[in-house]
């Protein structure tokens, strides 16, 4: 179904870091990227605590005899980091080699190719920026390619099904393969949470549930120190699996006040609770900042798929963890309600769930 109203999210239009970086030899920043509000709290080695990130193995999750230790692995995850590694999810590594090769692909299209999927005026959708809200606002060392993929009907026409073959097809299977992923995730979290599935699922599981990407490309930048790859937040969405392309560090997350590196580990999701997951599971799991950060020598890129509630399903704390908690932590709304909210204004930290708190 066609998401009514979805054309007022909208970002304003910016030019492509990538054509900058590869049309002229830039040695210093230009000012609009120069970001001297960058937080500069202490980035850890990623000796210490980076070997703590949890890693999650989905055969374990799902064997009769090793699922309970595992999904106890999960619980804490959920709780204290809001971010682990999941490995044997059942991907083949031979297919997710292929989607990278493809994403880099299409970002290494020339200019004129990749101006018939830019960003048009009044959508969020296509190559660009998000949450562009002013002119002089300051921006990401970064183009993204964001769109939605499902439900079918809310796909933007010129943008998915134009989409070069093979990559098309492609994305198409990939899509399929990480909405189970995030299905099997959810259910599992639900039962970490001695809740009943079916009362986790019911927000994610219907004809309408969304599913969007965002491949981010972070050219390498001669400053790196001045800039940020991506603004520090917490992902507004239920479910986040995001897959490194190039195994180039960069994602750090927000952990006891420090910044902690996420190093990447070929074929594994790199698996984020998001701001809506918070809500349903009354702030029992978290989602965290994090940020991306580039360097002077090497491009990075990942391909980010969230997964969210459909459009007009109305998004709260699960009934049974208020009904436990005697409390409801946040206020109910539509998700319609909640993406006009959350788009109209800037990437903030944690700072549009904190105005949904009770």
């Amino acid at each position: 179904m066609e998401c009514k109203g979805a054309a007022q999210w909208s970002s304003i239009i910016v030019s492509s870091v990538q054509e900058m970086v590869q049309e002229k030899i830039i040695t210093t920043v230009p000012p609009r990227y120069v970001r001297s509000d960058q937080d500069k709290t202490e980035v850890t080695d990623g000796s210490g605590l980076n070997a703590e990130i949890p890693i999650i193995d989905m055969e374990r999750l799902c064997s009769s005899t090793a699922m309970d230790s595992e999904i106890e692995k999960l619980d804490f995850a959920c709780k204290e980091w809001g971010f682990f590694l999941l490995v044997n999810h059942g991907i083949d590594p031979s297919f997710l080699d292929k989607t990278k090769s493809e994403i880099q692909g299409f970002f290494n299209l020339p200019m004129e190719e990749k101006k018939k999927f830019w960003q048009k005026p009044n959508e969020m959708e296509g190559f660009g920026q998000a949450f562009v809200v002013s002119e002089d606002q300051k921006l990401d060392w970064a183009d993204i390619f964001y769109h939605t993929v499902q439900p079918v009907g809310s796909r933007r026409p010129h943008l998915f099904p134009k989409l070069p073959l093979p990559f098309r097809d492609t994305l198409e299977t990939y899509s399929a393969k990480v909405q189970s992923v995030a299905k099997i995730l959810i259910a599992k979290m639900a039962r970490a949470l001695e809740i009943k599935p079916e009362e986790m699922l019911k927000f994610f599981d219907d004809v309408d549930s969304m599913q969007s990407m965002r491949m981010n490309y972070y050219p390498p930048c001669p400053q790196p120190d001045k800039v940020i790859g991506l603004t520090p937040h917490s992902d507004s969405v239920g479910l986040t699996i995001l897959l490194q392309v190039n195994e180039v560090e960069g994602l750090q997350i927000k952990k006891d006040g420090k910044w902690v590196p996420v190093l990447p580990l070929p074929h594994a999701f790199i698996v984020n609770i998001g701001d809506v997951l918070e809500i349903i599971t009354n702030g029992t799991y978290r989602s965290i900042e994090h940020r991306g950060v580039v360097n002077s020598e090497k491009e990075r890129l990942s391909i980010a798929t969230f997964h969210n509630p459909g459009m007009y399903k109305e998004v709260g704390p699960a009934k049974s963890l208020v009904q436990r908690q005697k409390v409801a932590k946040f206020k109910r709304l539509t998700m319609k309600e909640y993406m006009d909210g959350l788009f109209s204004r800037e990437l903030d930290g944690k700072a549009y769930l904190d105005a949904l708190r009770n």
